[in-house]
């Protein structure tokens, strides 16, 4: 395939062969070298022949290989005459990140940071098949389906103005636990409030640094302030969700006369069955991930409370934000002047709205969104807010991280749990794991530089910069 430069930081490969549009992605010098490495500029490439595409199939900085889509994949498709893709979401569905905010700073916390470590890493388990300190019935799952983070207001682990800051509210009203497999609910009862393994994580933060004053103040941040990021998703319930219905669409695909370019690119037609079925249960797959990350703060909050002898309201452990990034979501965007309704796949992708979009409600209309862009376990990661050329761009969307530099098995083979603990000691960051395994697979060499990724992003003006926050306990699986 040939690419092209386009323009600083923006890259194309034209349309050609069975491509119904041109594939675009954002990428720095350094980073492109890196993408050539993998497969996903052909999956992104395999993304633009699906039908009903619209404008371009997009990459974002963070790009590198992932299921179908590349991870960091970003396709928008016409509600009538264009396709679902499950790969477009992924497995973890509605894998997303949220920031607690507090009224604390580091020297209120620094004595208690090995206490305050070890008591999250015993209230929130983390790791390959970790199970909550909760379990609920099959009944009782039916209702978080259903009713997501509304769920967690009635049964008190959030506050009523938790879902003022959460994406969609914290639930996606299209959810039905009825297109739910069993053996989805059943994977998921055990889980919740439970961290999960692979890039998952809790870190305690402090923030170091404050872009813009204004929107800061605006967001209740400042320097120096104690913050908590949360990095889950929707666990085994979400894969599971993925599973069935890739398995099933597969079987339907020359029913619609759709080719499977690759095995894993499974797609149908938005307006079939089958396609109203997966996005039902991937709605409710998506308020399964809301309330895990939820019930997690609830502990958060109950950890610092107890630690501090103090209740979390006078702690101001307010949510900033909850923002999914694997997941599939009508929207109205213009094409070529007209407004259309688009179902915006976002795989390894956050939304970024400006100001003035009525989803963010009252809140964050003004302002524009939160974005949160992890980087890594030593670098710390960026706050940034949602700019108007996102709209124009992107479908309202930018990179959900750092994204990796090396697969996991690279990572294993190059990089030793010895050498990470003592790169972290050495930052002074306490580091809470159950498996060696996967600290070695997530170690800050295995991803990008996250400085690099948000370049493009700054650039074109999709975000713009509002805090950086630096981790000083971090929890993983």
């Amino acid at each position: 395939m040939k690419i092209e430069q386009m323009e600083k930081y923006k890259y194309i490969i034209k349309k050609s062969g069975n491509m119904r549009v041109p594939a675009i992605f954002y990428s720095t010098d350094k980073l492109v070298s890196f993408i050539n490495n993998d497969n996903s500029l052909t999956q992104l490439t395999n993304v633009a022949t699906l039908p009903g595409i619209q404008q371009y199939a997009l990459g974002m900085p963070d790009m590198h290989e992932g299921y179908g889509f590349p991870i960091g994949g970003v396709a928008a498709f016409d509600a009538e005459e264009g396709v679902v893709s499950p790969g477009g979401v992924g497995f973890d569905i509605n894998c997303g990140v949220r920031v607690i905010k507090t009224n604390l700073i580091y020297k209120d916390i620094q004595k208690h940071l090995n206490n305050l470590g070890k008591m999250l890493y015993s209230n929130i388990p983390a790791g390959l098949g970790s199970t909550g300190k909760l379990k609920f019935a099959k009944k009782e799952m039916r209702k978080i389906l259903r009713d997501g983070i509304d769920w967690t207001i009635q049964k008190g682990f959030a506050l009523r103005e938790d879902a003022e800051s959460i994406e969609e509210g914290g639930r996606m009203k299209n959810a039905d636990p009825d297109y739910v497999s069993d053996k989805a609910i059943k994977r998921g009862k055990e889980e919740l409030g439970s961290l999960g393994a692979g890039n998952h994580f809790l870190e305690v933060d402090r923030i170091t640094e404050i872009y813009d004053e204004k929107v800061a103040k605006l967001f209740g941040l400042f320097k120096n302030q104690i913050v908590v990021w949360i990095h889950t998703g929707s666990r085994g319930l979400g894969h599971q969700v993925a599973t069935d219905y890739i398995n099933l669409m597969r079987d339907k695909m020359e029913k619609f006369h759709i080719p499977l370019i690759d095995r894993d690119l499974v797609s149908i037609p938005i307006a079939s069955s089958e396609a109203k079925a997966y996005l039902k249960a991937m709605s409710a797959a998506a308020n399964y991930a809301w309330v895990n990350r939820q019930i997690i703060t609830y502990f958060v909050r109950l950890s610092f409370s107890g630690l501090l002898k103090d209740s979390p309201e006078n702690l101001g452990m307010e949510l900033l934000y909850d923002v999914a990034h694997n997941i599939a979501k009508f929207e109205k965007y213009k094409i070529n002047g007209n407004e259309r309704l688009l179902l915006v796949h976002r795989k390894g992708a956050t939304r970024a709205f400006p100001p003035k979009c009525k989803e963010l409600g009252r809140k964050y209309m003004e302002t524009g969104q939160p974005v949160l862009l992890p980087g890594n376990m030593k670098v710390g990661s960026y706050i940034l807010v949602g700019a108007e050329n996102s709209i124009n761009e992107t479908f309202g969307s930018v990179a959900h991280g750092a994204g990796r530099i090396m697969s996991r098995h690279k990572a294993l083979k190059q990089i030793s749990f010895e050498g990470v603990v003592r790169e972290m000691q050495e930052n002074k960051i306490t580091l809470m794991a159950k498996d060696k395994r996967i600290v070695r697979e997530e170690a800050p060499d295995a991803y990008k530089d996250v400085d690099e990724v948000i370049k493009p992003i700054l650039y074109y003006r999709l975000a713009n910069l509002v805090a950086k926050s630096e981790p000083l306990i971090v929890i993983k699986g």
